[in-house]
């Protein structure tokens, strides 16, 4: 198929718009490699579609409806494929997550338990059925600052107990 001297002109003035359609690409990627391969991609078929611009209508524009599309399409794509995750065994969990979860929550509850009433009252009125401290003190008939000190001693005796400790720091509750 012989090309005409507009289409020959227009896949020029296609080349002189890259650093604009690179410009364009990093608002959908941030990755180089990926803004790469969507202005190759746009490129490609702007080159094999030039056939289908229509003169005197801006081929900026054109090229970056092409970006807009392509870049739509390799995200619904990309959205249904999950790619190698099934095939790499070292990304398989050897325990599966409810099996862990149930076993964090009886190592929880065990360090729950094992803390004094006061500290242990304190913690399950305020962060588990989510009152106020202010409320919390008018319950137990003592400061806000007591309630306060109760439920961080509290949460840092269930660190230490958990093995986290070193995330939070340690407190002495006896």
């Amino acid at each position: 198929m012989q090309q005409t001297a507009d289409q020959v002109r227009q896949q020029v003035d296609v080349v002189e718009l890259i650093p604009a359609l690179r410009s364009f690409a990093r608002r959908f990627y941030a990755n180089t490699s990926d803004i790469d391969d969507l202005v190759q991609d746009t490129l490609l078929r702007a080159i094999a579609n030039i056939d289908k611009f229509q003169p005197g209508t801006s081929l900026k524009s054109w090229l970056f409806t092409i970006m807009r599309n392509t870049f739509c399409t390799r995200y619904g794509q990309a959205k249904r494929e999950f790619v190698g995750a099934e095939d790499c065994a070292s990304l398989q969990r050897a325990i599966s997550a409810p099996q862990e979860w149930a076993v964090r929550a009886l190592e929880f509850d065990r360090a729950l338990a094992a803390l004094p009433d006061h500290y242990r009252e304190a913690f399950e009125t305020v962060l588990m059925r989510g009152e106020s401290y202010e409320a919390a003190a008018l319950r137990y008939d003592c400061p806000v600052g007591t309630i306060k000190s109760r439920v961080n001693r509290a949460r840092m005796a269930i660190l230490r107990s958990l093995g986290e400790e070193g995330k939070s720091g340690t407190v002495d509750i006896h």
